[in-house]
């Protein structure tokens, strides 16, 4: 199968990972305004299948995806060291890739990561709002789901959600995504190899009602080379909500990398 995707830049290549519905452009939002004052990277945003402009084809599983994003690395990447970037379900398939490639892959950075695989068993927050501006929900069209998630709900929150959540959400597979979700857990569990031991990068929303932050507390001792960051005022949108610390400790994490 053949992801569709975006790249950009030259040099060490940098695979990022969306989460579960949107597409390339929830990474693409949130990270080429990082790396676009940057030199020396590669960046490199498939569509996972079934979401975005990538099909699902006959894919019923997690390990369908795995598979897919696993030839595609070897299509774009190759043997080549890299480095890997996962928001939420694409976190999960990072863990699964370190697992799997642990001297290939020379860091991994997480945002609003799932520790948990399934919602019933996760440790979450209530959702609650924390900022807001006059005029954003009036000024939202009939059936958005901003409000859903935001813990932020700024003009610059919502201008963002537009531009790199809502797109992907419009466009998912929603039937086959259902498909797959019957067969959601990797049948190689992340965490199951030897400890990771480069620098890794994880970042949770203290208000992030969908995969939380307290499922990682035991994930932990499995990356001693983590920095391990609960960010206020910040749900699972984290990337939109919180986007100056983002950038401070993506580029703190690319520097212990290097």
């Amino acid at each position: 199968m053949t992801l569709h995707h975006v790249a950009f830049g030259d040099g060490v290549p940098v695979l990022a990972l969306h989460g579960w519905t949107p597409d390339h452009r929830l990474m693409t939002g949130c990270l080429e305004p990082i790396f676009s004052q940057l030199t020396g990277y590669r960046r490199i945003y498939p569509d996972l299948p079934a979401m975005g402009q990538s099909p699902a084809g006959d894919i019923d599983s997690s390990d369908g995806i795995m598979a897919a994003v696993r030839e595609f690395i070897d299509e774009q990447i190759g043997d080549e060291p890299f480095l890997l970037m996962g928001e939420s379900y694409g976190g999960y398939l990072s863990r699964g890739l370190v697992a799997e490639r642990p001297e290939q892959i020379l860091g991994m950075g997480l945002i609003c990561p799932t520790g948990t695989l399934w919602h019933k068993d996760r440790k979450v927050p209530e959702h609650v709002v924390l900022r807001t501006e006059p005029g954003v929900l009036e000024s939202l069209s009939d059936g958005e789901d901003f409000t859903e998630l935001a813990v932020v709900q700024t003009a610059a929150a919502l201008a963002a959600y537009r531009a790199d959540v809502a797109p992907g959400l419009a466009v998912a597979d929603l039937a086959a995504m259902d498909r797959i979700q019957e067969n959601w857990a990797l049948s190689t569990a992340p965490e199951s190899g030897p400890i990771y031991t480069r620098p890794t990068l994880v970042l949770c929303g203290r208000q992030d009602a969908v995969t939380g932050y307290e499922d990682w507390y035991e994930l932990l001792p499995h990356y001693p080379r983590a920095t391990f960051a609960v960010l206020d005022i910040a749900g699972h949108n984290l990337q939109i909500e919180q986007p100056e610390l983002l950038g401070v400790l993506v580029r703190d994490w690319l520097q212990r990398v290097s």
